[in-house]
């Protein structure tokens, strides 16, 4: 018994000693002052802060609130400081009373991760929120996008707490849209304190002096929701349209305010806290993160609400989840660890303690079967976290291509814009011309109006699918007439790009019933996009033949660029188009043809060999339409429609070039005929012209070697980027000027081609002077370099170079130099050490100093001799062998020319 009660003591010195020794893990200690007063924002923010933090063991959170309350917020900082927190995160209140005491957190060591709010200057680890500028921009453009051509739209801006960034930020981001906004006014700005009871007074009596206005664009959702209020107590909530900012998700947050048609939209403001934990983290794991990181941010409205409440119902139910497994995982861990003592003492005792051995078995076996369960538990988060992942994957694709869809309908906009406004100026700038005059000006006009027509009916046409709203009117039609018409529409461009266009049918007399206005838009739609990708001197042909006895098949073959086959069910989703297709579109087009088609109970599909083929077919007889009226009129009574853009009978003439030799030549290499022909014509006067469609730019650059080049960006093979950066890396190109002409107006393509080498860059629609005056200015200072290159001859090649022509220079210099004593040195030999054509080198050349090759070689040998009589005491004959000339005499004859004295008088 002594034994074994001696036993039981070591056996429990053991447990309390294995249970007591174990080392502590040492945590990470995290702190956060919060400083929004809003229940559902503060509890979303510290929500997804504990969250994230939950899920890294070893770090622990602390959060204090401030309450709106700056005073409290210094202190608590201070409290953190004190207390040597690892990290500190701060949503500051106010950004100038703030910054001080992050410098201090700073000075201490401590890194501070500064969220939703900013401070003055940048003494700060990493800044987390959204771009606030861009929130005020997104706000306007909804305003913009969602009013009517020439509508005079009247606003109101309530604006945040004027002393803190946001405020400021979304303002400035508001009013820099608007202020490109002729048609739009802002009529009074309230200044608010970010809750709903700092609007009303201001609001009311503003209402009461200006009556009704049509926006209101509060900095957030609750002042958005004070404003709602004041409208509803003068009957104004019809008619005034309020658009605030968080989109915050819960039943008085903005989303829910949307849904019920209190708010028009609201801005999805993220709160930022998970992104703030995870910097946080990797801080303290020794990671580099960034400085800013700006959040993503999207605008709410009735059209994308369901999808928003379902995406972040989901997300809550996910987030519920994820706590409650984890909560989960550590009794699990905590029980796994007892258990794991315990069974190494029965390990340690079991020869003497059978019982306890017995004890350990039946511990392994639960503690297996509660291992199992948690492995089965982190099987099913993992699977929650990757389904997470790949819904915010889809969602990123969704915007990426919407984003696409509507830089590419801006290109589509801009360009006929630009040959109308264009051609209006022209017009305007001649106003004691006939008319008849400006026929071609005129039919610019027409024809870029038809086109911008057509584009604003493919977006009512799919506003209507995508709500249903279509219906049916079918007439009997003689198809192949039908047909014809359309087909005659085309025939004058299928002459002007000599393409081979033809109609055939085996049965003339075929009758089927349709909706002619929709199967216009499908037919002429077909046809448009195979002139849009069939070259010059290619096919396009129109086959129609009875497939079946209840069937009529409908044949659309070109020769142009193909689809590729992994994009043939792509390109008839909304938004879409084939990888290869580097032309801008809507993207809508093949969406709308194949619903029509479809509506009439039909099929469209799309093959590819040397080219596209695009089969519809169509049932014959009215059984498949029986729930629509018909009509049994068989006469054509087809409308012209004026948006038909490849409709046109005036072929331009052929412009003409008659100027002197001395004129400058310029390149553009446009692919819109009709723009390049308007500049063409409009520049004739001043310079020599020649145009590119973009598929031979880089070898018609090389083998004119134009004084000034004008280039689009969208371009058929490669893009503007490409062509211009190809042209200045060139030895050949690389003086030349080049001026950017395009319809994409965004900073990053801007700033891609100035990288790209670029001169100046020009935005569609633009002022025809403006381009003139550009043209000018780049030619005056190729002019200005070439005066300091001609003048300092004599000094390149003792600096230190940066730029491609310097280079260039030097290089010519060294080779020049290299060879000034061989008398048989000419031109072909520099051309051939140079690497370049003989008249490429000349022309080079000429464009960078003005003098030809010969006179510039000629003026190294008369330098190079200047040197040698001041320098050394060799005769005049030595001298001139020594430069290369093979004649004594001739040398002092060119001598004299260049510098007004004989070689002997010189050097005396």
């Amino acid at each position: 018994m002594r034994f074994l009660g001696l036993v039981l003591v070591i056996a429990g010195f053991l447990f309390f000693g294995s249970c007591t020794n174990e080392p502590e893990q040492d945590e990470f200690q995290i702190g956060f002052v919060q400083a929004m007063t809003t229940d559902n924002w503060r509890k979303e923010m510290n929500r997804a802060m504990e969250v994230e933090a939950s899920m890294h063991p070893g770090y622990k959170l602390q959060i204090k609130d401030a309450q709106n309350d700056v005073s409290r917020q210094i202190k608590q900082i201070e409290e953190f400081i004190s207390n040597e927190v690892d990290v500190l995160i701060v949503s500051p209140i106010q950004s100038v009373p703030i910054t001080p005491v992050i410098e201090k957190a700073m000075n201490a060591g401590i890194p501070t991760i500064v969220i939703d709010r900013k401070i003055e200057g940048s003494n700060y680890t990493a800044y987390v929120g959204a771009n606030n500028v861009e929130i005020g921009k997104n706000a306007a453009n909804y305003i913009v996008s969602n009013s009517k051509p020439n509508q005079k739209l009247e606003l109101i801006e309530i604006t945040g707490l004027q002393t803190s960034s946001p405020a400021f930020e979304r303002s400035q981001g508001f009013n820099e849209v608007i202020a490109h906004q002729e048609n739009v006014d802002i009529v009074a700005s309230i200044a608010g304190d970010w809750e709903k009871t700092s609007v009303g007074d201001n609001l009311k009596s503003i209402l009461d002096s200006v009556g009704s206005i049509d926006y209101i664009f509060a900095h957030n959702d609750r002042m958005a929701m004070g404003a709602w209020e004041v409208a509803r107590s003068k009957n104004l909530e019809d008619s005034i349209q309020i658009i605030g900012v968080d989109g915050l998700f819960g039943p008085s947050g903005g989303i829910q305010l949307v849904k019920e048609d209190v708010l028009a939209a609201t801005v999805l403001y993220p709160t930022g806290g998970a992104e703030a934990i995870k910097l946080a983290v990797k801080l303290l794991e020794g990671d580099q993160i960034d400085k800013n990181n700006i959040l993503g941010t999207v605008i709410i409205d009735k059209v994308n609400v369901e999808i928003m409440q379902n995406q972040f119902n989901k997300m809550n139910q996910q987030q519920n989840d994820i706590e409650q497994q984890q909560s989960i995982i550590k009794e699990q861990v905590a029980t796994y660890n007892s258990q794991s003592n315990l069974l190494k003492i029965m390990v340690g005792l079991i020869v003497l303690l059978l019982l306890l051995g017995f004890w350990a078995v039946y511990l392994v076996f639960k503690l297996r079967k509660r291992k199992r369960r948690l492995e089965l538990n982190n099987e099913k988060i993992i699977t929650q976290r990757n389904q997470i992942e790949k819904f915010a994957e889809q969602l990123k694709v969704s915007n990426e291509v919407k984003i696409n869809f509507f830089t590419a309908l801006s290109h589509e906009f801009k360009t006929p814009l630009t040959l109308i406004t264009s051609a209006i100026e022209s017009i305007s700038q001649n106003p004691y011309k006939q008319l008849k005059d400006f026929a071609y000006e005129t039919n610019l006009i027409s024809k870029n109006s038809g086109r911008l027509l057509r584009l604003i009916n493919e977006l009512l046409d799919f506003r209507k699918l995508e709500s249903g709203s279509f219906r049916l009117k079918p007439l009997k039609t003689n198809l192949y007439e039908f047909i014809s018409n359309i087909y005659e529409d085309f025939e004058t461009e299928a002459v002007r790009k000599s393409i081979d266009l033809h109609l055939e049918t085996d049965n003339k007399d075929i009758m089927i019933y349709m909706d002619r206005d929709m199967m216009d838009k499908v037919f002429f739609n077909m046809l448009s996009n195979a002139f849009k990708f069939t070259p010059k001197n290619g096919q396009i042909s129109i086959k129609i033949e009875e497939t079946a006895e209840d069937k009529v098949e409908v044949r659309f073959k070109d020769s142009g660029i193909g689809i590729p086959k992994e994009d043939f069910q792509k390109i008839f989703d909304p938004f879409r188009q084939a990888g290869n297709n580097t032309k801008p579109s809507s993207g809508l087009g093949l969406y709308i043809t194949r619903q029509f088609v479809e509506l009439h109970k039909g099929n469209i599909s799309v093959s590819s060999h040397q080219g596209a083929e695009f089969k519809i077919e169509l049932l014959k007889g009215k059984r498949h339409l029986s729930e629509y009226e018909f009509s049994e009129d068989t006469s054509e009574i087809r409308k012209e429609e004026s948006e038909k853009a490849l409709k046109s009978t005036f072929i331009p003439e052929e412009l003409s070039q008659s100027l002197n030799g001395n004129a400058e030549t310029i390149l553009i290499i446009e692919d819109n005929e009709d723009l390049s022909y308007l500049l063409k014509k409009r520049l004739l006067g001043d310079y020599r012209v020649e145009l590119s469609d973009g598929t031979d730019a880089i070898e018609k650059a090389f083998e004119i070697i134009p004084d000034v080049i004008i280039c689009d960006i969208n371009l058929p093979e490669k893009s503007g980027f490409e062509i211009c950066q190809e042209l200045k890396r060139d030895l050949r190109t690389s003086h030349i000027p080049t001026l950017i002409l395009t319809a994409l107006s965004d900073e990053e393509s801007r700033i891609k081609a100035l990288k790209a080498g670029a001169d100046s860059y020009i935005t569609k629609p633009f002022n025809f002077e403006i381009l003139k005056e550009s043209l000018r200015a780049a030619l005056f200072n190729r002019e200005k370099l070439r005066y300091y290159y001609t003048n300092k001859i004599d000094q390149v090649k003792d600096n230190k170079f940066e730029d491609s022509e310097q280079t260039f220079l030097k290089d010519l210099n060294q080779i020049v130099e290299k060879n000034l004593k061989h008398a048989n040195f000419n031109v072909e030999d520099l051309a051939q050490q140079m690497g370049i054509s003989r008249v490429q080198l000349y022309r080079k050349v000429k464009a960078i100093m003005g003098i030809s090759i010969s006179d510039y070689i000629n003026s190294q040998r008369l330098s190079k001799a200047k040197s040698l009589l001041q320098e050394t005491n060799l005769n005049i004959s030595e001298i001139a062998y020594e430069v290369g000339y093979a004649s004594p005499g001739y040398f002092s004859t060119s001598f004299k020319n260049k510098y007004g004295t004989t070689p002997k008088k010189f050097r005396n």
